[in-house]
């Protein structure tokens, strides 16, 4: 059996690694396997659609066709945005879409260019 630490969260001792990241199944907190709790400091770690972590400034391509709330237009599949920026929350990216203006997306209906 694997020697690895208890969640810094919530002190579970089910983590489990995924990759270069240690995760709790309990509370869903990931954190770099090498770190201290210290340095990590509550960060989440937002995903793409395909698993690629994203980052302030990625752009991404939506893969789905999305219905704009309190509009009747759409957005389509393969629309492009720049700069994106991560925010908490259920819709956890902040962008400006041309043609749209501001909006919040989920993370899991884009992916990373």
């Amino acid at each position: 059996m694997s020697n690895l630490p208890n969640c810094p969260k919530c002190n579970s001792e089910y983590t489990y690694e995924d990759g270069s990241l240690l995760v709790c199944p309990e509370c869903a907190y990931e954190w770099a396997a090498g770190s201290s709790p210290e340095n990590n400091n509550d960060q989440k770690v937002v995903k793409d659609a395909h698993g690629n972590v994203l980052t302030d400034g990625d752009s991404v391509t939506v893969i789905k066709d999305l219905k704009v709330k309190g509009s009747s237009s759409v957005l389509k599949i393969g629309t492009k945005v720049k700069n994106i920026r991560l925010v908490e929350g259920d819709h956890d990216i902040d962008c400006k879409i041309d043609g749209f203006g501001a909006m919040k997306l989920k993370s899991e209906f884009v992916k990373k260019v």
